[in-house]
């Protein structure tokens, strides 16, 4: 098990291989496909970015409220090819690392490679035990989306596997090869 900060994701996402599992701690944003479509806006037309996208870790996610005492309600990926079409680009844009559930276009794969980034896949359906990996929640943009809106979290030791890393490695075509031999 690989403890990693996401101040670190820059210098280390080029050492870690797929299949790796990693407990992740820092700062995450979460950001889905309407936040995605409006960053996209926003880089279009020149505008201030919710959060810096150079050196950032983004969780594809839409948590649900929180419950009275809690930081955050449910909080589990959601399927990650939706973004596809924006992430290439975030990726140039220096993005560090993705994190949510599902295989990833060729297209993403040839940028986190490109980029020297990483892709972790969480737990789909533990929502409810993610958020005890989650001691801050903060909304900072898009308000209006609800539980899409951008929200600057705080992990602590929240589980991951390296899906896709920079060199390649991919768990989703390793698994099928395994699979079918």
């Amino acid at each position: 098990m690989i403890e990693l900060n996401t101040d670190e994701l820059c210098e280390k996402a080029r050492t870690l291989k797929a299949g790796s599992k990693v407990l992740l701690s820092g700062t995450v944003y979460t950001s889905r496909d309407a936040a995605h479509k409006r960053i996209k806006q926003l880089l279009e037309s020149g505008g201030e970015l919710p959060y810096e996208l150079r050196g950032a870790a983004v969780y594809y996610a839409g948590p649900t409220a929180a419950k009275e005492g809690m930081v955050i309600g449910s909080c589990g990926p959601t399927t990650s090819s939706r973004m596809d079409v924006y992430s290439p680009e975030f990726l140039d844009r220096g993005l560090a690392a993705m994190i949510g559930k599902g295989e990833r276009s060729q297209a993403v794969c040839d940028a986190i490679c490109r980029n020297g980034a990483v892709y972790f896949c969480a737990i789909g359906g533990a929502g409810a035990l993610a958020a005890k990996c989650i001691t801050e929640c903060e909304v900072i943009a898009f308000e209006d989306l609800g539980c899409e809106s951008v929200k600057r979290l705080r992990f602590e030791k929240f589980p991951l596997i390296t899906a896709i890393d920079s060199c390649g490695g991919n768990i989703f075509k390793t698994g099928r090869e395994a699979f079918a031999r």
